[in-house]
């Protein structure tokens, strides 16, 4: 996995909040051993599609990707998640994975 961390263009405005996003939930929670990276980010990207965190989610997509996850795999725990978190949740994360995967194949 990729060193994550906070947009540092961030740090003008909220200092405060790139640090502890750095410093806590990227050096912290996501080195945890009790998941695999790839696990947080099934986790990770299952969260943002069910309470539509759109902005978020196209930057988790391509880190679910950098740890293993496939497109695949993505397409088929957002269909999933359709039934669970919401069609329209379901449906603006799959057209995020869209792009990311045309992007790639590119």
């Amino acid at each position: 996995m990729t060193k994550q961390s906070a947009p540092k263009d961030l740090e003008a405005i909220a200092p405060k909040l790139v640090e502890v996003t750095d410093d806590v939930l990227f050096s912290d929670i996501w080195e945890r051993p009790g998941l695999s990276p790839r696990d947080r980010s099934l986790v990770t990207v299952s969260v943002l599609a069910a309470l539509y965190r759109t902005e978020q989610l196209p930057y988790h997509l391509g880190v679910a990707l950098q740890n293993g996850l496939s497109v695949d795999e993505l397409s088929e725990a957002i269909t999933h998640l359709a039934f669970y978190a919401g069609w329209p949740n379901a449906m603006t994360a799959i057209n995020r994975l869209k792009r990311i995967a045309d992007e790639r194949d590119d």
